[in-house]
């Protein structure tokens, strides 16, 4: 059998040939792992005697760069460094944290009337005192994360991210005298937020700040832009209406049927007083046009002085009010979107189905008939 094809492979036939002769090695881009030992004599080797010797000389070896990479760093490589624009804080020492935590334990340890009331579990635990201590520790770290999941970040500042050190607490107001707060992603009706909300926040005297209120998700043309819903610039210390109103508050207005928007606080601490004329809107500014801005643009304008410092956003959809804000305010015709559904798709129909339910033939009917049954 061999010589036919011989014979057809010399008379132009097409050849064939093993994987082996056809691929060509190419050569390292560097030294290969283990290429200093000699394996002629493995007995001269050094032995590890233990396993705990030998675990803590592989983690060491393994921390050494390599001109290779391996499978985990092909598999999930590492996300590249983002820039950190936050203000800039004096970082606590671990060993005096874990020295001031022990010190309450051995007062608490000290404690007669506290250990009594944990074993009657009476004791009561001051929500208060629990939410000053969160937010001056890990509860920045834990907004900024939050912040991160919900792609605030990557939709304002291009990928650049902040530590929003200083608490900012928002407020909405409503005739009953309920307040419905602004923390981390809450839903917050628009009816809720027809009216500018009472910000507070920590800061220093003879400080300046900025508060911007914008929406990422609402621009009814451009994807990548956003609406400016509030804008309040120069406030001195925590006195917002100090401050310079550059944009006066307009309520959401989500489209009806566009899902969820979210409605982002941001809050500037400025080095100097700042002049913004080339940001001022008209009073009253109810055109969309003039309402479109950019974040990120708004930031790199002004980055030599100021920073991010602050941060809550809440999410709101459609409710009856945006009808009255996009008809009284904005003087336009509601926007509404709706999802055209495709059609249900079948695949072809075979003349002899195998293992399928008894009413197969009914998806392929011509007739409007309903029939029965979930396909």
């Amino acid at each position: 059998m061999a010589a036919p094809l011989l014979s057809a492979a010399l008379r132009g036939g097409r050849a064939f040939g093993t994987a082996a002769a056809l691929c060509r090695r190419a050569a390292p881009l560097g030294p290969m792992p283990n290429e200093d030992i000699d394996v002629s004599n493995l007995e001269a080797l050094e032995k590890y005697r233990s396993f705990t010797r030998y675990f803590k000389l592989a983690e060491k070896e393994s921390r050494k760069p390599r001109w290779w990479k391996t499978y985990r760093q092909h598999t999930s490589p590492q996300p590249e460094p983002k820039t950190d624009i936050s203000l800039p804080r004096d970082k606590l020492s671990r060993a005096k944290e874990i020295k001031g935590r022990k010190k309450i334990l051995r007062e608490n340890h000290q404690n007669a009337e506290m250990e009594r009331a944990a074993r009657l579990r009476t004791v009561l635990i001051p929500l208060d005192e629990v939410r000053a201590e969160w937010e001056k520790t890990s509860g920045p770290f834990h907004k900024q994360r939050v912040a991160q999941h919900c792609g605030i970040f990557r939709d304002l500042f291009k990928g650049a991210t902040f530590t929003p050190w200083v608490t900012l607490r928002v407020e909405y107001s409503q005739e009953d005298e309920h307040l419905v707060p602004v923390y981390y992603g809450n839903i917050v009706a628009p009816s809720e937020a027809s009216s500018p909300p009472a910000v507070s926040y920590e800061a220093d005297e003879g400080s300046l700040w900025t508060l911007l209120l914008t929406n990422p998700d609402g621009h009814l043309r451009d994807t990548d832009s956003e609406y400016l819903h509030w804008l309040v610039t120069n406030i001195p210390g925590n006195d917002i209406t100090s401050g310079k109103e550059i944009c006066h508050y307009l309520p959401p207005f989500p489209a009806m049927g566009t899902g969820y928007h979210r409605f982002v606080f941001l809050l500037f601490k400025q080095d100097c007083p700042i002049d913004f004329s080339e940001d001022v809107r008209p009073m009253p500014c109810h055109s969309l046009k003039m309402r479109t801005f950019s974040t990120f643009d708004f930031y790199r304008k002004h980055e030599d002085a100021m920073t991010p410092a602050g941060l809550a956003f809440f999410q709101c959809q459609w409710d009856s009010s945006v009808t009255w804000v996009f008809h009284q305010l904005l003087n336009m015709r509601e926007p509404v979107f709706e999802f055209v559904r495709p059609p249900v798709y079948h695949p072809p129909q075979v003349k002899f189905p195998r293992h399928q339910p008894l009413r197969y033939l009914d998806r392929y009917r011509d007739t409007t008939e309903p029939t029965y049954g979930i396909y």
